[in-house]
């Protein structure tokens, strides 16, 4: 999967990451590559907090690779 990070010079001199294809995904690192290892760990808690395994039995849960 493969998805843009926007980051962005924070007030506090803290670069800010934010994930556009994922509403609410945003951390900050006090550097670039801080930035962007917190924005890989901020994307995987958002998608682990995604989970829709609790599927009913009109409604259908298929996992798809992207």
């Amino acid at each position: 999967m493969v998805l843009h990070i926007v980051l962005d010079d924070g007030e506090d001199g803290f670069i800010l990451a934010s994930v556009p294809a994922l509403p609410g995904c945003h951390t900050q690192g006090r550097t670039r590559e801080e930035a962007l290892a917190n924005a890989g760990e901020a994307i995987h808690g958002w998608l682990a907090s995604q989970d829709v395994t609790d599927a009913s039995e009109h409604r259908e849960v298929v996992e798809i690779a992207v």
